[in-house]
């Protein structure tokens, strides 16, 4: 009895000792008002489990000057509050966007590595995609301009409790007035009063100015550019290849939620209620394009992408309501978390394994039904606005303006020394093409424009952001594996490259032709430009290693450097003139007008001059400008080592014939910068060598 006395005495004092702990260790800990002085008090309930939730938030804003430059600082300071474990990344290539996110030291990311247009504007397949490959437990896409605040992180941490891949989904209230601006130094909120304003106010002040509680179920909502969230498990997020939406135009958010919905990947709903967030532009007005009676028929109307009348022919067409009326939304009705199922106005609760089984089983019990429809009556009456504005992107050229004209593309990409890089493609050779442009951007050089050969190679350029032209005096009867050298087709194309070479000389501006079958490995303009004016640099085509390159037919005239002056303009009109009356393709015409049939005006080993305009024609070091035959380069088991230990800055894939076997060359050499099944450059982005 004694010994029994003893242990219930010493499990009492147990039990005091660690009650004392707990009281003592509760006194100890921060207090919500002393934590992250960024974290919002509005979530205090959520700043325990978000220590443990790494929340990457991907945007791609304007340029911050302005109006627009406020509206997006506030909104990115208001994820920042969330949590302090919420990074920011930003798609961008401006300086002011640069500039914003150093002053929020590593929290605010800026990066370039993803597709842009050469406009500037990011493509969403590409922000998609690297927002991927980020270790961030979950990833969200947000506008710019939509300010997120209270039960953001709360319905994240609830929902990443799932044993289920998801997606989120949350509309804005809309905000037309901003009672608050930045100071001077753009990075403290001030209201009108000159007082400062804490993000933790900025719920309050909305609410008080926008949406009083009597109202808040008649909420005014921005449906065009929703919050978008999702877990980083192994699925995907939709089945098939996104196309090459531009970010910002069209319904590319529509487009996303849709797939994921129909590939059944993961669990799509809804948290327009359990998030608060305010779109600051305050703006959801139907997009002008559809002001005629026909178009507001939002049933029945097909999806499109805006701006572009070809996206609907090349990826199908889906329906407008089935996005939304499909979605589960997420409700928080007596400080619980449910599902509501408005097709089958079924409420499932949420947090319980078993039921998330049973609902993934497509299984109702009757005891999973609930009647909250208090709670949602109003959820029931929402009324979508699916016709959504285009954002207005920087205007960098009032005189770019579809179908772009060779001036208007020339005033724009040319660099500071009026110099463009030409390229002119078929339809056939759209692939290599890309490769090329992924590869001069990959070597920050953004002075080139395509000349289109058919309506199929504009309409497929336009799409990827390219600055592209169409020529009108080009052949209309290109085919598609029969163009190759030694064709007739080849020859008619050939010939096309030179007329424009002289139009843009004569525009005043240099001109550097490269065929999309050629390799750079670094940017050779400045080399090019060395030689100075009334001199052609070109690649020659001599394949034996001893002996001159500028022997008789040896001038290749797919890459090449030409100054706009008076001499190298005359002497391109003799070529241009001599090649309109020759069967052949206009490489020989250039060699035997410049130098001289059977190489009469060659000089030396490496140089010729045409006697009437004085031009000298400069055939480049095959060391730095291999050509295709050149020391078997491209039959090497590792093309790109040789390349760099000579020294190369470009290598051509010429001398093979075929499209099929140049492309399957250059692929396998490892020589190719682009991916035709997602239409994006290829990139390290998982740490893999490309």
């Amino acid at each position: 009895m004694g010994a029994y006395k003893v242990e219930l005495w010493s499990i009492w004092l147990s039990g005091f000792v660690l009650i004392g702990l707990s009281l003592y260790a509760t006194q100890t800990l921060p207090s919500i008002n002393d934590h992250h002085i960024g974290t919002s008090k509005l979530d205090k309930d959520a700043i325990f489990d978000s220590k443990s939730l790494g929340v990457t938030i991907f945007t791609a804003p304007k340029p911050f000057v302005g109006s627009t430059g406020t509206k997006q600082t506030v909104a990115v300071q208001s994820w920042l509050a969330l949590s302090p474990y919420v990074t920011v990344v930003l798609y961008s290539q401006h300086p002011s966007v640069v500039s914003f996110a150093g002053g929020f030291v590593s929290r605010v990311l800026v990066d370039t590595d993803i597709d842009f247009s050469f406009l500037g504007t990011p493509f969403f397949h590409s922000m998609i995609a690297k927002s991927r490959s980020f270790a961030s437990e979950i990833s969200v896409l947000v506008d710019p301009e939509i300010a997120i605040l209270s039960g953001f992180i709360s319905t994240l941490n609830h929902m990443y409790k799932l044993d289920h891949d998801w997606l989120l989904v949350a509309s804005s209230q809309n905000v037309s007035y901003s009672p608050f601006h930045l100071d001077e130094s753009r990075k403290h909120r001030q209201a009108h009063n000159g007082k400062p304003v804490k993000i933790h106010e900025l719920h309050r002040i909305f609410v008080a100015l926008q949406i009083p509680k009597t109202l808040q179920k008649n909420r005014h909502w921005s449906h065009c550019y929703p919050i978008l969230a999702w877990n980083n498990k192994d699925m995907p997020l939709h089945n098939g290849v996104l196309p090459p939406f531009l970010y910002g135009k069209g319904i590319h958010n529509n487009w996303l939620i849709h797939e994921a919905l129909s590939s059944e990947f993961r669990i799509v709903f809804d948290a327009s209620w359990t998030i608060t967030s305010f779109h600051l532009n305050g703006e959801d007005h139907p997009n002008p394009a559809f002001q005629n009676s026909a178009a507001l028929d939002i049933e029945n109307r097909n999806w499109e992408y805006i701006g572009n009348s070809y996206m609907g022919e090349q990826y199908g067409t889906f329906s407008y309501s089935e996005a939304y009326s499909s979605l589960l939304k997420l409700l928080k009705c007596n400080n619980k978390y449910s599902f509501f199922d408005a097709k089958k106005n079924v409420v499932y609760p949420i947090g319980n394994r078993v039921a998330m089984n049973l609902w993934n089983k497509k299984i109702v019990p009757s005891w999973l039904k609930e009647n909250t429809m208090n709670c949602i009556d109003h959820v029931k009456s929402l009324n979508r606005i699916i016709d959504c504005p285009l954002k207005d992107q920087p205007k960098i050229s009032a005189s770019l303006k579809l179908p772009f004209s060779l001036e208007s593309l020339l005033s724009f990409a040319a660099d500071e020394t009026k110099t463009i890089v030409l390229t002119v493609a078929g339809y056939s050779y759209k692939d290599m093409m890309m490769s090329w442009i992924c590869r001069l951007r990959k070597l920050s050089i953004e002075n080139f424009i395509v000349c289109a050969l058919d309506h199929e190679t504009y309409k497929f350029s336009i799409l990827q952001g390219i600055p592209v032209f169409t020529d009108p005096t080009a052949p209309s009867d290109i085919s598609f594996d029969d163009c190759h050298f030694g064709t007739k087709c080849f020859q008619r194309v050939t010939k096309v490259k030179s007329r424009i070479v002289l139009k843009i000389l004569k525009l005043g501006y240099n001109v550097l032709l490269s065929d999309v079958d050629t390799y750079w490995f670094k940017n050779p303009i400045p080399l090019l430009q060395s030689y100075g004016p009334a001199v052609l640099a070109a690649q020659s085509d001599e394949f034996n290693k001893q002996g001159p390159i500028n022997l008789p037919r040896r001038l290749n005239s797919g890459f090449y450097y030409a100054h706009s002056d008076a001499q190298t303009i005359a002497a391109i009109e003799k070529v241009v003139k001599h090649a309109e009356t020759s069967g052949l393709s206009e490489q020989p015409s250039f060699y035997d007008i410049l130098c001289g049939e059977g190489g009469s005006n060659r000089v030396g080993d490496n140089t010729c001059v045409e006697p009437e305009t004085n031009l000298t024609v400069y055939f480049l070091d095959r060391d730095l400008f291999p050509n295709g035959a050149y020391q078997d380069l491209w039959r090497g088991k590792n093309v790109k080592a040789e390349c760099l230990k000579k020294g190369c800055l470009i290598i051509h894939n010429n001398w093979i014939s075929g499209r099929l076997k140049k492309l399957e060359r250059q692929v396998l050499s490892g020589l190719w910068d682009y991916d035709p099944g997602t239409r994006m450059c290829l990139r390290n982005w998982h740490g893999i060598e490309l």
